[in-house]
């Protein structure tokens, strides 16, 4: 069983559509700078992976990531070549919603209308899609709308669904993890020993996801499974159990065994206690898989971008199958001792053949959820 993706958009700090990301991805580029959005004066950090969209740096405007969900939404369906929209249902994955715009709202009189927290009204005016859902799922929402748009797909309640996933930066999450991460990371550097912690990043992603040959002249990848789970271990530590779990499972769902998976989209959070729980599950689903699947983080350079990042690195590796390259991890100079024996992509891009990927993406409150994508035939 699988699904096919007809069509995809994407913007986020490296690039405004899903070529320009993958191509700055291949390039190593590191979009990292100072924090724009409000005084980073109030906090230890003082970076992050920000679009850079706003009038002047400090002054924050209302419905970014509203603006950049259109995007997203307007390149993929374009791509896909749907234009009747009124009855495809569309699933947004994303962490914090519009709550940049409460804020902005409650600090400064900006005008916001609470409505426009769940991005359906937008929406629907935009684009007449008349069937719209929101999922604040932590950083494994949109993954676990795409597990929810292949059941509608499946149930027979559509047979096209738009997934997406959108998160701007937010002065209380921010100062939040300002406060509870030990140590003040001025970068987010996945399974490096220098790892200090995660670092917020911007951006929106979509995909349509149709009925497997449902047109089969626009097929840009296909979906062999998404499985999810969620343990609600610890409100934010990782349960290694559960990921092993999750990840055994989608290979089930999808009929294929670890040998099979060519390259890992990681979730590469840059948090000690994620890298380190990440890479030791892998590093046991993959003993026997001979050499093992290359293995990457785009979080490295566009930040953790939230809802929408586990989406996101699907659509890269979706690209990695077309091109035949594999972007690498940017920073990784010294591997923690648990990704030792992973083939981790470091340094620069690697030509490879990809047919077979697996997307990892795991949220605060053991939200998790692996995705495994095959190249179009």
């Amino acid at each position: 069983m699988s699904w096919d993706i007809t069509g995809w958009g994407a913007v986020a700090n490296v690039g405004a559509d899903p070529d320009e990301i993958y191509a700055a991805l291949c390039a190593a580029r590191d979009a990292r700078a100072p924090l724009r959005a409000f005084d980073a004066s109030k906090y230890r950090m003082r970076h992050a992976y920000e679009i850079d969209d706003r009038p002047e740096p400090g002054k924050d405007t209302v419905l970014r990531a509203s603006s950049w969900l259109h995007t997203a939404v307007a390149q993929a369906v374009a791509d896909a070549g749907l234009d009747d929209l009124g009855d495809v249902p569309v699933l947004v994955g994303t962490t914090l919603r519009e709550q940049r715009s409460a804020e902005l709202w409650w600090r400064e009189g900006a005008e916001f209308d609470p409505v426009d927290l769940d991005f359906g009204r937008a929406l629907r005016a935009e684009f007449g899609f008349s069937r719209t859902y929101t999922f604040a799922n932590a950083c494994a929402a949109a993954l676990y709308a795409l597990a929810m748009a292949t059941d509608m797909i499946e149930l027979g309640l559509a047979d096209t669904v738009v997934v997406a996933g959108t998160d701007s930066i937010t002065e209380s999450a921010f100062g939040t993890l300002d406060r509870v991460q030990n140590e003040t990371p001025e970068s987010l550097r996945p399974f490096d020993k220098s790892h200090a912690g995660m670092v917020m990043g911007e951006g929106a992603v979509a995909v349509v996801v149709r009925r497997a040959g449902a047109d089969p002249t626009r097929v840009r990848a296909k979906v062999r499974s998404v499985a999810v789970n969620c343990d609600g271990f610890h409100a934010t530590a990782p349960d290694a159990s559960a990921v092993t779990t999750v990840m055994r499972d989608a290979h089930r769902r999808a009929g294929v065994e670890p040998g099979d998976i060519d390259l890992v989209m990681l979730h590469g959070s840059g948090t000690p206690r994620n890298d380190e729980t990440e890479a030791g599950v892998l590093a046991d689903v993959f003993a026997d898989a001979g050499e093992g699947p290359l293995m990457t983080a785009v979080k490295s350079m566009t930040g953790h971008t939230l809802g929408g990042s586990g989406l996101l690195s699907l659509v890269v590796a979706a690209l990695a199958m077309r091109e035949g390259r594999v972007p690498p991890v940017l920073g990784l100079h010294d591997p923690i001792d648990e990704a030792a024996g992973l083939r981790l992509v470091r340094d620069a891009a690697l030509d490879a053949r990809v047919g077979t990927a697996q997307v990892d993406a795991f949220g605060f409150g053991g939200i998790n959820a692996v995705a495994i994508l095959e190249a179009a035939r």
